[in-house]
């Protein structure tokens, strides 16, 4: 018993290394419509897109407090395929048009005004839900993940769905 509460208390804190929150994002070679594609045939909900910047502390800080946490990237990998666009970056992008730009313009042409941003996109390549900042509690962004997946975004609003405790 005391080894399993152990694992359980381990497993719920951030892992361990510099880069841990890399575990968090899919590998990405650019193309958005081949991640839809992937996210469909593995029977996933759609895609996570986050758009970041290195020198941004606020995305920083969710990659170190959160997006390195073993219980969100299962929560996550479960559900969506994950991705990350740096807004400063120049690696060409694939959008779900077709177009191909450096991330810099990508980020400019998707709107993204502050880091990070979160967009979550349907198999069929709709954005269905943008957020705009940091959500530095691992519990609080979990529940995003499953407000999206589990089509609540439909009918309720983030706070509503998190007021109701669903």
């Amino acid at each position: 018993m005391r080894l399993l509460l152990a694992f359980l208390l381990f497993a719920a804190l951030p892992a361990w290394g510099a880069d841990a929150w890399e575990a968090f994002f899919d590998p990405f070679l650019g193309d958005l419509r081949a991640e839809l594609d992937e996210a469909k045939r593995s029977g996933r909900k759609g895609a996570l897109v986050m758009s970041h910047f290195e020198e941004c502390p606020y995305c920083q800080r969710m990659k170190r407090e959160v997006l390195s946490r073993a219980d969100v990237q299962q929560s996550y990998r479960g559900e969506f395929v994950a991705l990350a666009i740096d807004t400063r970056g120049s690696q060409p992008i694939t959008g779900l048009d077709g177009r191909v730009l450096p991330e810099n313009a990508f980020a400019r042409e998707q709107k993204i005004r502050g880091t990070p941003t979160f967009d979550f996109y349907g198999t069929d390549g709709e954005r269905i839900y943008r957020h705009t900042g940091g959500l530095f509690n691992a519990a609080e962004f979990i529940a995003l993940g499953r407000y999206i997946a589990s089509g609540a975004y439909r009918s309720l609003s983030f706070p509503e769905y998190k007021q109701k405790g669903i």
